[in-house]
């Protein structure tokens, strides 16, 4: 059975609600799964599990949320090198800069996307919803 940590932050509670929805995808689909938040999670961890979904919403000028999870984020992305993981988050602006950027960022530490990012704006609708898990089951 494959680990998968579903790591993110929220200040809405729209990344949240995609981040029980990638969980519910990948447990649907047979993974151990642990939600949990940025603040939570770290390098050490990280080897712990089969694959990571990452979530963060877009902030400011589209960046990821600068006190908890880039920091998070920034320590993290030195131990994924050929881990499978994949990244999602909600916006409210823009279009989707701040998830190129995470990607690139994600690519050249060397991790592995399971699939395609998943952005949301705003609250995830059914078909976010149905996005999100599609994303965990591909992760799972």
């Amino acid at each position: 059975m494959n680990k998968v940590a579903v790591v993110f932050w929220s200040g809405t509670g729209n990344t949240e609600a995609m981040a029980n929805a990638v969980a519910a995808g990948a447990q649907e689909n047979g993974a151990e799964v642990t939600v949990m938040s940025s603040a939570d999670f770290g390098a050490a961890a990280a080897a712990g599990y089969d694959g990571i979904a990452f979530g963060c919403p877009a902030m400011g000028a589209e960046a990821l949320e600068e006190t908890e999870f880039q920091p998070m984020w920034d320590e993290v992305k030195g131990e994924l090198s050929g881990k499978k993981i994949a990244l999602f988050g909600s916006y409210g602006w823009g279009d989707g800069e701040w998830m190129r950027t995470w990607e690139d960022e994600a690519k050249e530490a060397g991790a592995v996307l399971a699939a395609d990012s998943v952005i949301v704006n705003g609250t995830p609708d059914d078909d976010g919803e149905a996005d999100c898990k599609a994303l965990g089951a591909a992760l799972a």
